[in-house]
């Protein structure tokens, strides 16, 4: 295995941020909370991923999560409940410096890539799954969304119609799955996934780094379009969250209780359908 050495410059609390010859490693390090991320966990992804991009000796960099029972599964509920703070609208550059870095990221999928979490590990430029990993989306579940890579990005790498049912119906894929729509790259036992991800890495670090980098930019072409979408998206949702209906969302899910399909619902006068 890889010989990792800490950041020292930064010291970080929600990631841990490591590095090897050419290679850097950040790893969101909320193993108890599933490794959901809070506004200042957005803040030091933030932080860590401007340094690996800037860093001329490193040529990949690995996303994943501490543990094996997930990579990422989203925003944290708790800070939900109480109202995210302005922090975790961060979320635009941290997508953008994913996308945008000259230098592939590889996301190594733990585990439950939940939310919030896909989105990241779909922004990746290749993604490597455990055999355990599941991954799907759950916004309309608890009053969020994510109509920028979240959504039109995904109609991308899995075709419209697949995009369509991961968002409509939240349901959760398995890595087999997630490998057969082309959401994921590969898939290997847990125990072979941070060897399988040293391989590629040390692959893609014999190619030309300027190759790399010109194409990244090209493949980025195709979509470059959606950076201007999320930064809207996110001023759209950040007002969302507010209204009534986001809040009950949210609170059903916490609760455990089965939403009223009509609560939000315009209520037509058809007989026998939505009468008082």
């Amino acid at each position: 295995m890889a010989q990792w050495e800490k950041v020292a410059e930064f010291e970080f609390t929600d990631i841990i941020y490591e590095k090897r010859p050419g290679v850097a490693r950040i790893t969101i390090n909320r193993p108890k909370a599933y490794n959901s991320f809070t506004s200042y966990t957005m803040k030091e992804l933030g932080k860590a991923l401007e340094d690996a991009a800037y860093d001329d000796k490193i040529g990949v960099v690995v996303l994943t999560g501490a543990g094996d029972k997930a990579f990422c599964t989203g925003g944290d509920a708790k800070e939900a409940g109480a109202g995210y703070s302005i922090e975790m609208f961060r979320g635009p550059n941290v997508h953008a410096l994913i996308r945008e870095m000259p230098k592939p990221v590889i996301a190594a999928v733990n585990g439950f890539a939940i939310g919030g979490g896909q989105v990241l590990q779909q922004l990746c430029d290749l993604s490597i799954a455990s055999e355990t990993a599941r991954l799907g989306q759950a916004g309309p579940m608890v009053g969020s969304y994510d109509s920028a890579y979240g959504a039109a990005y995904l109609t991308r790498v899995v075709g419209e119609k697949k995009a369509r049912e991961i968002w409509y119906l939240c349901r959760q894929y398995t890595a087999k799955e997630a490998l057969e729509m082309g959401l994921v790259n590969a898939v290997v036992p847990p125990d072979k996934l941070e060897e399988e991800v040293d391989k590629w890495c040390d692959e893609i670090l014999t190619k030309s780094p300027g190759a790399i980098r010109g194409l990244k930019f090209a493949f980025n072409t195709i979509s470059a379009e959606i950076r201007g979408l999320e930064v809207m998206m996110y001023d759209s949702l950040w007002r969302y969250y507010g209204t009534e209906e986001a809040k009950y969302y949210k609170q059903s899910f916490w609760e455990k209780k089965k939403p009223d399909p009509l609560k939000f619902r315009k209520k037509e006068k058809f007989p026998g359908v939505y009468e008082e």
